[in-house]
């Protein structure tokens, strides 16, 4: 370890003990203290791994005060090493908020990786892998998961979301009314006994978990809205709203010539240039022979 005060963010296993690696048990042994979400959980990990460097409770209710005194402690030179229920901290859980506060103080931070339930699942699920967004849980509050499902609803890029089993269900309708029937893995248990991957639909899904009970925890990864889907979509849209001689009217209004003007409206109609200028002066011909 360093002689001044560090950081360390330790990945721990989500449920296979196996996935500890080398290097987090060195710095769990090494550290000045461990800062965990989960002590009752964090104990039998340490237990197991022979570790016993001083404990402390850092959770989502205790995230801002507890952080300062942590900061306050890698100031005076002290190495804290932040683990979290399990899997990777810092995502989707309070060591965001530590990392922020440590790096505003001039805290090195140090990654040390392993286990993390959302990468896991999008790598085994068959689905896009090259881009991809990361939504965790959806919020609880209706007014704010509404603001994200609709944001959603146009993602090209494959989502991957947590869900508890008791809210399974609700989440799959939800997604399903919003979103509509799309590709979509199942990914249960990841790296434990009962571990379950597969394959179906939105609405498969739903029907699968109407007839058993779901169990366990659950990461769902979610096809993308197709992008030529999409683009044709808003084209239509705008067909549909404006006509072409206002579309041209309300660009050149904005300060664009005619040209500019009618290069933008070809790309928002999904149209060429050409035809852009033949309907145009077919529209100039009506007026004239009125």
């Amino acid at each position: 370890m360093a002689d001044c005060g560090m950081l360390y963010l330790v990945a721990t296993p989500i449920g296979n003990l196996e996935d500890m690696t080398f290097r987090a048990i060195r710095v769990l042994k090494e550290a000045d203290l461990i800062a965990a979400e989960d002590t009752r959980g964090s104990i039998r990990l340490l237990n197991h791994f022979d570790i016993h460097t001083p404990m402390t409770s850092y959770h989502e209710y205790n995230k801002v005060a507890k952080a300062k005194t942590l900061v306050d402690r890698m100031l005076a030179g002290q190495t804290v090493a932040c683990v979290t229920d399990a899997g990777t901290p810092g995502i989707s859980d309070p060591g965001e908020v530590l990392v922020q506060m440590a790096m505003e103080a001039g805290i090195q931070v140090v990654p040390v990786p392993g286990a993390c339930a959302a990468v896991n699942a999008l790598i085994s699920s068959g689905q896009a892998t090259r881009r991809f967004c990361f939504e965790a849980f959806l919020p609880s509050e209706k007014k704010e998961r509404d603001a994200v499902l609709e944001e959603l609803k146009e993602e090209t890029r494959t989502i991957v979301l947590y869900e508890a089993p008791h809210r399974l269900e609700k989440t799959l309708q939800i997604l399903l009314d919003t979103l509509g029937d799309r590709s979509l893995s199942i990914c249960r248990e990841l790296t434990k006994k009962h571990e379950e991957i597969f394959r179906t639909t939105i609405a498969g899904a739903l029907d699968l978990y109407h007839e058993q009970e779901p169990r366990g925890e659950y990461v769902l990864v979610i096809a993308g809205r197709d992008r030529r889907e999409l683009i044709a979509s808003r084209q239509e849209a705008v067909r549909s709203e404006l006509t072409l001689e206002e579309h041209m009217r309300r660009y050149q209004e904005s300060g664009m010539d005619r040209k500019e003007a009618m290069k933008a409206v070809a790309k928002d109609r999904g149209i060429t240039k050409r035809e852009v200028y033949a309907q145009l002066l077919e529209g100039d011909s009506s007026e004239d022979g009125q």
